[in-house]
């Protein structure tokens, strides 16, 4: 299967296409619209779980290349600091592509549900958190904690991946003191460098469906442009709600591998 398309029926495609338009929109809001992506692609017949994650990375770079270029316009994040996060981000990203080939995601995969679950508290229990701009460090300290961020989640995007945007908007949020509009603006601009660097790996193998991604990338892109319009014009109060569903998603997402990895020998 090179293109991907090869006897695929309509309804699927039409299944990856609406899945790639609502993961376009959410990874424009908050990031984990790979909870909507990925398993769709794992229902295209003949599909490897390698070309799955591979052609989720392509469809993804359209989405996240629309939505970065629409927060550009419309919410102009500070590219001082988001365009040297997404550098190291893109090192990270592609040094945890290697490392997942080495190690299980099983081995991590308890200590981000905990993250998680921390990150879930930590936003319902603080309302006022990310309403306004107000930044905890300035010079030097600014830009080596956002490149610590950057590096340290774009090594999780190539490693496991889920929720990355969402992880990059809450560590902006608590650690650098921006609101959740600015911080979604910048983890845009980020992600995109993480998915492009866990694509310059899978590239070589073969593994990305061209074709498919292709369809994907379009249905990611128009989500990503709509997503970003929408965040940019009902504000942080929206961002906020949403991020809340979707680590609660990714919650109960991970936590169900975790059993059925450790508790059900699955």
């Amino acid at each position: 299967m090179i293109s991907g398309l090869e006897e695929i029926e309509l309804a699927t495609i039409l299944l990856v296409v609406v899945a790639g338009f609502a993961a376009g929109w959410v990874d424009a809001v908050v990031g984990g619209g790979g909870l909507l992506q990925l398993p769709a692609l794992l229902l295209v017949p003949g599909i490897t779980p390698v070309q799955a994650l591979a052609t989720n990375k392509m469809g993804s770079i359209f989405g996240t290349t629309a939505s970065s270029i629409t927060y550009y316009r419309r919410a102009h994040p500070d590219l001082k600091t988001a365009l040297p996060m997404a550098g190291v981000a893109l090192a990270g990203s592609f040094g945890g592509a290697i490392v997942a080939t080495l190690l299980p995601a099983a081995v991590f995969k308890p200590i981000i549900v905990a993250a998680l679950i921390a990150v879930a508290v930590f936003t319902a229990l603080r309302p006022t958190a990310g309403t306004l701009t107000k930044l905890r460090y300035t010079g030097v300290r600014h830009f080596g904690t956002a490149a610590g961020i950057g590096l340290v989640i774009g090594f999780y995007d190539g490693l496991i991946g889920p929720g990355t945007g969402s992880f990059l908007i809450i560590a902006m949020v608590a650690m650098l003191g921006y609101n959740f509009l600015a911080a979604s603006a910048k983890a845009k601009i980020v992600n995109l460098a993480t998915n492009f660097g866990a694509l310059v790996f899978f590239l070589p193998s073969g593994a990305v469906l061209w074709g498919l991604g292709l369809i994907l990338g379009a249905a990611n892109m128009a989500g990503g442009y709509v997503g970003a319009r929408m965040a940019v014009s009902k504000g942080s109060t929206f961002i906020r709600v949403v991020f809340l569903v979707v680590v609660a998603a990714l919650i109960v997402k991970l936590g169900y591998d975790v059993v059925q990895e450790n508790f059900l020998g699955q």
